[in-house]
């Protein structure tokens, strides 16, 4: 007879007791030397659910966040069951009874994996179930979870209690059971094989295919996993083929890696060829239906070997799925993943050239963003001059998003820089010091703080790049313009508004910098997108084999137009985004009657010089300080807002929680306290060893 061990990670919950069956043990093993195993009846009274469902009342903390008293309540229940065998007796079979009597295969097999439905499709079905949510039937698992879990907020404190705390409680829990109910077989093989199904089908998709010189290379792991579990399943039709079930379900193990190891081999892909949303999904669904499969596996091996981790981490994932199902935030968050994961490494590599290391990159930087400045100069007094032509909102709008398109065009391709188009690049940059250099398993926490110290002195480098060119040339470029017309750019109360226009506390400056950090943000994720559709389409490739193409220009500038293409358009389309981005939305704010603008603070130096000027300097010291005050305050929130929606973005895509690694402020901290210098001027050099 096979006997299973079991170790159960939440004492709370009906699936515990899946964590039961899933630690199993071959037939004659001894039993604990402190505690004989209890062997339980197959069925258990109808009050079983009730009886769970008040136990975790009583574990329930009074506030969904408040982990510290969910924990103290759990560390009384381990108390209670270890010391009270009437307790653990009633827990093991409240839990074996509602296991035994509910059908786990949609539990196993869809809750917490990606919908195969579409983005439109999924969307209306949660709409839908949110106004009336569907029916679930009694005996589906999930009914269990629902009923046991039944407060939205249940998902918080469940992944919230220790990992240490679950593994105890397996322990105490530790019981025997008789693994020879066909019922319970049927229902794991029934989930191992339509996952195996749908593995292979994912698996022959041109999104994995593709990358793979041979079509052979690329489908075989796929496809020999679901040969040997038909393999395995048709055996077990007879009691006789125990042993080479077991020899089945060992390749089986060794199959699914395989199969890992093929999707992290193209996911690496990615930094050279782009990806697609189509194939970021199929892969996100393809790693959590093998991760599914060796948790059944694990239960159907029959040896003393449990993955207990991996059993809390798909615990957690069902109760928060079944907490979250009808989450339109949830399911929006989950999809802008998807979309950040296709962008965020290219904007990444971008980014590189935005990260200076050493003192002759910190000048050469400072050197590219005085370049930027002489261009930001014209580009303020051009617009300014463009608001005194007469047409209708719409048309000033464009014409200035044409002036901004043109001159951030012309910032790129004269190698200068411009300091608020830095951050949306460098977050990315810092969001993958999390997996580029690794302890362990865990992130090195301490080349993270110096990326970040080495991301704040380049950003010092360009802003004062910018800004001590900016100020001083435009406001010689408005005494030109006076000195050859006679007419000065802004005078009187139109130069006052200038000024006025960049004081935090006289206007809603702070504000309009936010929405502009969020147009800068928002330009670096379209300009990620198309450097990798370009790449990921391979634009360049197909444009060298057009025939139309080939006619239509010669050798020479054919090379030209694809390698530009390939190196600028994402950069490019950016930068035209943007521009239109900062034009228009004055127009929209005018239109809709809302407070709706931007501020820049390059633009806004070359406004504050420019209504300086028009003033003829008739403004006290402390005006023009708080004027000042109001442009670095706009250039902070610039930078802010920008960086920190990129950062999250970037973080997003890799999976990554900050909460994990609350100790890396403390580092952050250590760092600026024993070198601030780092943080203004480049080093000679520094190891994360001298953090320590």
């Amino acid at each position: 007879m096979l006997s299973v061990q079991l170790s159960v990670a939440q004492q709370s919950t009906a699936f515990l007791f899946m964590l039961h069956l899933l630690r199993k043990k071959k037939a004659g093993n001894t039993e604990p030397a402190k505690q004989q195993a209890i062997v339980l009846p197959l069925h258990s009274p109808n009050r079983s659910l009730e009886f769970l469902a008040e136990l975790i009342n009583k574990i329930r903390p009074d506030e969904p966040e408040d982990i510290a008293q969910a924990e103290l309540k759990f560390q009384a229940l381990l108390f209670q069951v270890s010391q009270d065998r009437t307790s653990l007796f009633s827990l093991r079979k409240a839990l074996l009874s509602q296991f035994l009597k509910t059908n786990i295969v949609q539990a196993l097999s869809e809750s917490g994996i990606v919908s195969s439905r579409g983005f439109v499709q999924e969307l209306i079905t949660k709409l839908k179930h949110k106004l009336l949510p569907e029916l679930q039937a009694p005996d589906n698992f999930l009914y269990v979870i629902n009923k046991i879990f039944s407060r939205r907020s249940d998902y918080i404190w469940v992944e919230g209690i220790s990992d240490e705390l679950w593994k105890q409680f397996f322990e105490v829990l530790g019981i025997q059971i008789n693994l020879t109910e066909p019922a319970l077989i049927r229902q794991l093989q029934q989930s191992l094989q339509i996952l195996s199904y749908r593995t292979t089908t994912l698996g022959l998709e041109k999104e994995i295919t593709h990358r793979y010189d041979k079509f052979e290379d690329a489908v075989y792991p796929f496809l020999e996993q679901n040969r040997l579990i038909n393999e395995y399943i048709f055996l077990g039709q007879s009691a006789a083929n125990t042993e080479k079930q077991r020899i089945l379900l060992a390749n089986i193990t060794e199959t699914l890696h395989n199969c890992n190891q093929s999707i992290q081999w193209i996911r690496e892909q990615r930094i050279a060829y782009g990806t697609s949303l189509a194939q970021t999904y199929i892969l996100t669904r393809l790693q959590q239906q093998i991760n599914r499969m060796f948790i059944i596996v694990d239960v159907l091996d029959m040896d003393s070997l449990f993955n207990t981790e991996r059993f809390v981490m798909y615990f957690r994932t069902v109760v928060h799925n079944e907490n979250r199902k009808h989450s339109l935030k949830e399911f929006l968050s989950e999809n802008t993943g998807y979309l950040a994961y296709q962008i965020a490494e290219h904007g990444g590599r971008t980014g590189e050239k935005f990260i200076t290391t050493t003192r002759k990159e910190f000048w050469r930087m400072f050197r590219s963003a005085a370049g930027g400045g002489v261009i930001i100069s014209f580009i303020g007094i051009i617009k300014n001059l463009l608001g005194k032509i007469p047409v209708t909102p719409f048309w000033l709008g464009f014409l200035y998003s044409a002036n901004y398109s043109l001159g951030f065009i012309l910032i790129q391709d004269t190698g200068s820089t411009l300091a608020t188009k830095q951050p949306a690049y460098t977050a990315n940059n810092v969001a993958s010091s999390f997996d580029a250099q690794k302890i362990g398993d865990r992130p090195d926490l301490r080349n993270l703080a110096i990326t970040i110290g080495k991301v704040s002195r380049t950003q010092l480098a360009s802003f004062a790049g910018n800004l001590l060119v900016v100020f001083p040339l435009t406001y010689l470029l408005a005494w030109l313009f006076f000195a050859s017309t006679g007419v000065k750019i802004a005078e009187g109360a139109a130069a006052q508004k200038l000024l006025s226009d960049q004081q935090p506390f006289h206007s809603l400056a702070w504000l309009y910098a936010c929405f502009t950090g969020f147009f800068l943000f928002a330009s670096g994720l379209i300009a990620g997108y198309v450097e990798n559709y370009l790449v990921y389409s391979k634009i360049g490739e197909r444009l060298r084999h057009s025939t139309a193409f080939r006619y239509g220009f010669g050798e020479k500038r054919r090379y030209k137009i694809i390698h530009y293409i390939e190196n600028n358009m994402g950069a490019l389309i950016g930068n035209i985004a943007l521009g239109f981005f900062l034009g228009m939305a004055g127009f929209f704010g005018k239109t809709f009657g809302i407070p709706f603008d931007i501020r820049h603070i390059t633009i806004s130096a070359a406004n504050a010089a420019i209504g300086f000027f028009g003033l003829g300097h008739n403004i006290s010291a402390g005006e023009l300080w708080y004027t000042l005050f109001g442009v670095f305050g706009i250039g902070f929130l610039n930078f802010a807002v920008s960086f920190g929606l990129a950062f999250y973005v970037a973080v997003k895509s890799r999976g990554i929680r900050l909460k994990d690694y609350p100790e890396f402020l403390g580092i952050l901290w250590r760092y600026l306290l024993r070198y601030p210098r780092d943080f203004f001027k480049a080093p000679q050099s520094r190891t994360a060893a001298q953090l320590k």
